[in-house]
């Protein structure tokens, strides 16, 4: 059956289709919905872990116990993963592993832009790149018989605006090969010196054939037009160039992009009179051209850097760009904000107010580093808050130690913060540590994590408790507040800054958009009492505004939480039941 579908469910359609039987993925824009899907299926097993690096074991385990397997998590969690993805190349597989791996160029919602081809080559992984909803799921199977007949992971790399597209998908059933036995085989699974040292061989002849597998496979192919303009691309390039060009360019599209090949490359070369790589972030098929020694053109025409378009890729070909009205120049700036009645914003505005220093992670609460909290300082990776704060108090001492926080979200702490809490405990720095609970995960798009009590098909499961699991690694001060209680925050931060002794704060109120958070009304302004102090402002609530010298309150998304009341001096803001 044909269907209009988004690159994501393709994918997970896919993984049905193959016949995959056990799912294990973080999530992280842009490849979130591809777990998601797949935990619609029933004869798929699929659960959120607490990080990409557990994940892959989870989903490396079930793949030795030999039912196909899958691990999804974006680009920057692929760094996480890196560890027993490089090994798990040199012991390949029993049945079939697939990992998605998402990249966001042009940071969407990402702390950076890193190309993760660089990841399959140096682990010496095949990766696939589809270009459409379509070679999603078709890839998606692919894969898993690739990895079975070559005796190795597989990578599929999907891009945001792959990920986030529709295109039209042919659908078919799902067929689930035999359970493959697990042997017992210590030369192959168990990656001692000994051992390794004699799969590096088999990996690299794993490569040669591959490489040889890649010079004439389905997943690459030639699309002759006109033979003066020459194109070798991949992934959303190659729908790029397609709308750009149509039939005015001859165009090589590959979709396995790791190993490339080299036959195929030079006889189209041979055919075209110029040749130019199109390809987003790293020049990476360029350089295994130029190795190849052919004359190209690539990053010295396209950027290094953010998303290509066609208007932009015909532009930079010399084709006639179509004229239009960009949209920046007809909308205004929307930067992201918090939500109202967000429950970081009480916590974030009381560190302002007494000008901490706040080592920040990732998550919805790095909004707090945007006007006018600007309340965050640093912003590196998942769990560097809590490691980096130690670092901090160690190199400035009293300096630091009475005006210095390390804020991470629930879920994130659980994903890469408590190694870091361990090494405050352990090695007794004086730092005071705020865990941000609003009891999901909320950046994503509301996942439940294991501080919730729910699974990613939202039953029961085992819940964490963040202030005993705190304890028990040796933190003796570990306080809970409601961040809608701004003098309780401000109380409980000063106590715990002037302690001689690590400490965490649990700022604890559940996400404003759960749908099972009970809102008050909103509120509205007295305006015979509002002096124009701008008080309410200092909040960056989007519920809040100011027009003809007075505070405005939108009804439409004003959940009544109340902080903003409690900056006001005047009884401006009020509730329903005071009008």
């Amino acid at each position: 059956m044909k269907q209009l579908m988004l690159g994501n469910k393709a994918f997970a359609r896919g993984l049905y289709e193959a016949g995959c039987c056990v799912v294990s993925s973080y999530p992280g824009t842009p490849s979130t919905e591809v777990t998601e899907e797949a935990a619609r299926f029933d004869e798929i097993y699929c659960e959120w872990a607490p990080n990409e690096k557990v994940a892959l074991e989870v989903a490396f385990g079930a793949s030795l116990a030999g039912k196909r397997s899958f691990c999804g998590m974006k680009h920057v969690g692929l760094n996480v993963a890196t560890d027993p993805l490089f090994t798990a190349s040199y012991t390949g597989v029993n049945a079939g592993l697939v990992i998605c791996v998402a990249d966001d160029a042009g940071m969407h919602s990402s702390q950076n832009e890193q190309d993760s081809r660089h990841h399959a080559i140096a682990s010496k992984i095949p990766m696939l790149e589809p270009a459409d909803s379509a070679e999603a799921l078709q890839f998606a199977k692919l894969a898993f018989e690739m990895s079975e007949s070559f005796d190795t992971p597989v990578i599929i790399k999907m891009c945001t605006r792959i990920a986030h597209s529709r295109s039209v998908v042919e659908t078919g059933p799902r067929i689930e090969p035999p359970v493959r036995t697990y042997e017992k085989n210590a030369a192959k699974y168990v990656m001692m010196p000994g051992y390794a040292i004699k799969r590096h061989p088999v990996v690299e002849e794993r490569t040669r054939r591959l490489t040889a597998y890649a010079e004439t496979c389905e997943l690459n192919r030639v699309e002759m037009g006109d033979t003066s303009l020459g194109i070798v691309t991949s992934s959303t390039c190659y729908q790029y160039a397609k709308e750009a060009f149509g039939e005015q360019a001859s165009i090589l599209k590959l979709g396995m992009i790791n190993p490339l090949p080299q036959k195929l490359i030079l006889d189209f070369a041979s055919k075209v009179d110029k040749l130019v790589i199109l390809e987003e972030l790293d020049p990476i098929i360029e350089n295994h051209c130029k190795m190849l020694g052919l004359e190209v053109t690539g990053k010295d025409l396209f950027p290094m850097e953010g998303e290509y378009s066609q208007n932009m890729v015909a532009e930079k070909l010399g084709l006639k760009c179509p004229q239009g009205q960009a949209l920046a120049e007809t909308l205004p700036a929307r930067p992201p904000v918090m939500c109202a009645g967000c429950p970081h914003r009480g916590l974030f505005y009381t560190l302002s107010k007494n000008k901490c220093t706040v080592l920040g992670d990732i998550g919805c609460y790095t909004l707090g580093a945007s006007a006018p909290l600007s309340s965050i300082d640093m912003t590196l990776c998942m769990g560097a808050s809590v490691s980096a704060i130690h670092g901090f108090n160690k190199a400035l001492g009293e300096e630091s130690e009475k005006k210095t926080v390390a804020v991470i979200g629930d879920s994130t702490f659980v994903h890469s913060g408590m190694t870091g809490l361990a090494n405050i405990a352990y090695n007794q720095s004086n730092s005071t540590v705020i865990i941000l609970d609003n009891s999901i995960t909320g950046m994503t798009g509301h996942q439940q994590n294991p501080t919730t009590g729910y699974n990613i098909k939202g039953d029961p499961a085992g819940k964490i408790d963040l202030e005993a699991l705190c304890k028990a690694m040796g933190i003796e001060r570990v306080r809970v507040v409601d961040p809608y209680d701004l003098s309780e925050c401000d109380r409980v931060l000063k106590e715990e800054l002037a302690a001689d002794a690590p400490s965490v704060i649990i700022s604890r109120r559940p996400c404003a958009l759960l749908k099972y958070v009970k809102h008050k009304k909103p509120l509205r302004v007295a305006a015979e009492n509002c002096k124009g102090c701008k008080a309410c402002m200092r909040l960056g609530c989007p519920a809040l505004s100011f027009k003809d010298g007075k505070a405005m309150v939108d009804a439409t998304s004003c959940v009544g939480c109340g902080v903003c009341q409690q900056l006001c001096r005047f009884d401006a803001l009020q509730t329903q039941e005071e009008t």
